[in-house]
């Protein structure tokens, strides 16, 4: 039987949580590597290594999470209490990793750790509970991709919202004191991100119950999802998109500023790439209504690559150019990002029929773990090439070497990590007949 249709309110509420994660997520991915570097004056291969350094942390913290949010029980549901009670909590966080005291080297190594730390771990806190709660508002797939769709055009303008700001913030309440500009800016978007927070609990529920309530212990559910095949492609196909955007994303100041030759464009470059996003978004349901999300995903990725190959040749100073390129980067991915947390979703649908219970919480936490992961390991690369091909801080001009592998993680790498999502989606086989079969099963064990 079809679900009724979701409204528009309770999908744009729902968007609202991935837009206040995201104030979070992309200042990561297009600032922090810079502020440590540039502001707050750390070794580009301290922070490498930092970014890597606090997964070890995720790989408890993000399944324990999901596995404490699949028991909780309360009159609001599993999920949604986590975005009303963590949300001033995580909101302190963002501003503590944006707080550079006094210190000496090492005190200031030790508290950028302790701080960026604390605020990947109350990103767990909110997002895991988050992205569940996006496969048990519907079960219908139709209804899935609208309100992933909802999602990253949403996500895409919290995330707009932080980064094309930031720097404009930071310049207004700090002036020429970088230092105290970034935590004022980071301060004004956390506010703005706690009540996107609380917007999402209060209009969204949840609807999908599992026939079975979880009641194995911890390790067997992780087994389970390890387990899942699907589960696997799924974490494959997340861990190599963030790098991709991660890695872009985090080169992309050092790109504008060497590069392009003009830092002051920064801002507009980001913008031109956020609202290629947001048209990425708009065409997904489309395209996907019409044909398989998975060829949709695999054609995209592979366009992707071709597209990211084909910058690295631009000569530097085509600045027309790259903007233009970087539009169509920007819509190209956004079309794939909702499909692939849809293909998370179902991938929950079918690790219910196969295992005879509904991991949700703990199936996307894994999936935040390997994000975070990817995440990870592009800021780790980013800062150990930097270091390895002799990048100054602050320096007026780079050295040849220096700016050739600048250009390589702008183009080549994402390029890399596109071209090998083609070859891993082909191991993905939850197709339209596959999940409507799913559907029955799941329905008929009501």
């Amino acid at each position: 039987m079809a679900s009724t249709p979701l409204s528009a309110r309770e999908k744009i509420g729902y968007g609202l949580g991935d837009a206040a994660s995201h104030i979070v997520f992309d200042n990561v991915m297009f600032y922090m590597a810079f502020f440590y570097t540039d502001v707050f004056r750390l070794p580009a291969a301290f922070v490498g290594s930092m970014f890597l350094m606090a997964r070890g942390l995720d790989a408890v913290s993000d399944p324990v999470m999901g596995w404490l949010a699949d028991r909780t029980r309360t009159r609001w549901g599993k999920f949604r209490p986590y975005l009303l009670f963590g949300a001033v909590p995580f909101g302190l966080s963002c501003v503590l990793a944006y707080t550079t005291p006094g210190l000496g080297q090492a005190g200031k190594m030790a508290f950028a750790l302790a701080t960026y730390t604390l605020m990947t771990l109350m990103y767990t806190v909110v997002n895991i509970p988050y992205c569940a709660l996006g496969g048990v508002i519907t079960a219908d797939e139709t209804q899935r991709i609208s309100l992933q769709s909802y999602r990253f055009i949403l996500a895409t303008a919290g995330g707009m919202l932080s980064t094309v700001l930031m720097v404009p913030l930071a310049g207004w309440i700090g002036g020429t004191d970088r230092v105290s500009g970034y935590q004022g800016a980071i301060a004004v978007l956390a506010v703005v991100a706690v009540a996107m927070l609380f917007g999402c609990f209060a209009t969204t529920k949840e609807r999908v119950v599992p026939r079975t309530e979880a009641a194995s212990s911890f390790w067997a559910d992780v087994k389970d999802i390890v387990g899942n095949d699907q589960w696997r492609v799924v974490g494959g196909l997340t861990i190599l998109n963030i790098m991709a955007v991660a890695t872009r994303g985090g080169a992309m100041m050092y790109y504008v500023t060497y590069i392009m030759g003009q830092a002051g464009l920064f801002t507009a470059f980001l913008a031109t790439y956020s609202v290629g996003n947001i048209g990425g978004c708009l065409l997904t349901k489309p395209l996907t209504d019409r044909f398989c999300k998975v060829s949709v995903f695999s054609w995209t990725n592979g366009a992707l690559a071709v597209l990211s190959a084909a910058m690295f040749f631009v000569p530097l100073r085509q600045n027309g150019l790259m903007f233009g390129l970087i539009f169509v980067i920007g819509v190209l991915h956004q079309m794939i990002t909702p499909i692939q947390w849809v293909m998370m979703s179902d991938t929950v649908d079918y690790g219910e029929v196969k295992f005879g219970k509904r991991l949700t919480g703990v199936s996307f936490a894994g999936t935040l773990f390997v994000l975070k992961m990817g995440l990870a390991l592009s800021g780790a690369l980013i800062g150990w090439a930097l270091a390895a091909y002799g990048y100054v801080s602050g320096g007026a001009t780079q050295a040849p070497n220096t700016l050739r592998c600048i250009i390589a993680l702008f183009t080549l790498l994402p390029g890399a990590c596109y071209l090998l999502s083609v070859f891993v989606a082909r191991r993905y086989r939850l197709r339209r007949a596959e999940m409507s079969a799913i559907a029955v099963a799941i329905n008929g064990g009501g």
